[in-house]
């Protein structure tokens, strides 16, 4: 099986290296933009079976905990529309775009595959931003409106790309913080990475029996 692992930085996945791996890794660069190209680039170069996206997450539940690992099912673009009379809209709520229009399901992009299922971690939604903010009006405004567990500024790039090119993927995510505390003193950037690789060498040995 061919492998591409990626991730927005080095620093999210340091136990891996690509001079010893079996995989092919790719760092892609933080936000939206940078992965979407990188990734398209890739992906045209080489033929992958399957490509595993891994880093750390902001959470909006309290149900999930610093360090817990999760695998995104939904996901989509949590600040693609329009802000008017202080409300966000999104682009399908704005008749601008229609939700069920491939890849999008229901104005998410969904993850399908069997895969997911046979992981021991919970199985969550996510929204994908360009602007991570400590404004408490503007995270509880994404709150209502999309009902995510945690927001990522990557993770629906993958999703879009793979969904369209028919790439079976994985978005891996562990916990670093709540949404809007940006004090790092109070996130867990440490133990979160190392059980995010954790997770990763879990999973890759699972794919390779």
């Amino acid at each position: 099986m061919k492998i591409l692992l990626i991730s927005a930085t080095k620093n999210e996945i340091p136990f891996f290296d690509p001079l010893d791996s079996n995989m092919d890794i790719l760092i892609t660069g933080a936000g939206i933009a940078s992965t979407l190209y990188h990734l398209q680039k890739r992906i045209h170069q080489i033929d992958y079976d399957l490509i595993v996206q891994a880093g750390i997450a902001g959470s909006f539940s309290n149900e999930l905990q610093p360090g817990e690992t999760v695998v995104v099912k939904l996901d989509t673009f949590g600040d693609l529309g329009i802000d008017e009379d202080q409300q966000f809209h999104s682009l399908f709520n704005k008749d601008l775009a229609d939700k069920d229009a491939f890849p999008f399901s229901d104005g998410w992009l969904m993850n399908s595959s069997e895969l997911i299922n046979s992981l021991p971690c919970k199985k969550v939604k996510a929204i994908t931003v360009n602007n991570v903010t400590d404004s408490a009006i503007i995270n509880q405004n994404r709150i209502l409106v999309f009902g995510a567990d945690i927001e990522t500024m990557e993770g629906a790039a993958l999703h879009y790309v793979c969904l369209q090119e028919n790439i079976p993927f994985l978005q891996l995510r562990t916990i670093s913080n709540q949404v809007g505390i940006r004090d790092k003193a109070q996130w867990n950037l440490s133990g979160s990475v190392a059980n995010l690789n954790t997770s990763l060498h879990k999973l890759f040995s699972q794919l390779n029996s």
